[in-house]
């Protein structure tokens, strides 16, 4: 049995959940509402706001979709109710982030500016960091691919270096710097 699979959901009482036709499960709540499609053969049962997940048999392709359904389940409940962020630092001297439109502006030490556009249900936060200064974009939304999603694009305009670490890293993501070519030639 699925160690995540079998966790029971509690439904907070401001969200309602119903399962339709071919196991699509719709979850309502105060921010929004999300959808999934679940695999045909997974049971989703409701009963006194606790949702189980419950498989048939324990074929592998079946075991996989367990644990992932309940999983998606559980983070669009926590989405509607709560929402889901992620947060991101900009390091390095020269780097600024800007509010554009509902968007951001992005100078990054290129010969010219990156636009990120805004996204349907993706809201953009800069704030500065009050120990380090370091200027931070906080990505928000409810469902959880999405700001994932959207939160890897902005890193990837300008990958944490390898030698300095300066760039676009989550929070409290750790960069191994690599030594440079002083420390390499003492060997």
């Amino acid at each position: 049995m699925s160690r995540i699979g079998k966790l029971p959901i509690t439904i907070p009482a401001k969200v309602e959940v119903t399962v339709g036709a071919d196991n699509f499960v719709t979850v309502k709540g105060p921010k929004g509402e999300l959808g999934v499609q679940i695999a045909r053969e997974i049971a989703v049962k409701i009963e006194d706001n606790v949702l189980t997940v419950d498989r048939p048999n324990n074929q592998y392709r079946l075991r996989g979709q367990h644990g992932l359904a309940r999983t998606l389940i559980h983070n669009m409940v926590v989405g509607v109710t709560d929402g889901h962020t992620k947060t991101l630092e900009i390091q390095g001297v020269g780097y600024r982030v800007s509010a554009q439109g509902k968007g951001l502006l992005m100078n990054m030490g290129y010969s010219h500016p990156v636009e990120i556009p805004a996204t349907d249900g993706i809201s953009f936060e800069l704030a500065q960091d009050e120990k380090t200064r370091l200027q931070l974009i906080k990505v928000s939304g409810i469902d959880k691919v999405k700001v994932g999603q959207v939160a890897a694009d902005i890193r990837k305009v300008r990958k944490p270096d390898p030698y300095k670490g300066k760039g676009v890293r989550y929070r409290g993501e750790v960069i191994k710097l690599k030594p440079g070519k002083r420390a390499s030639a003492k060997k």
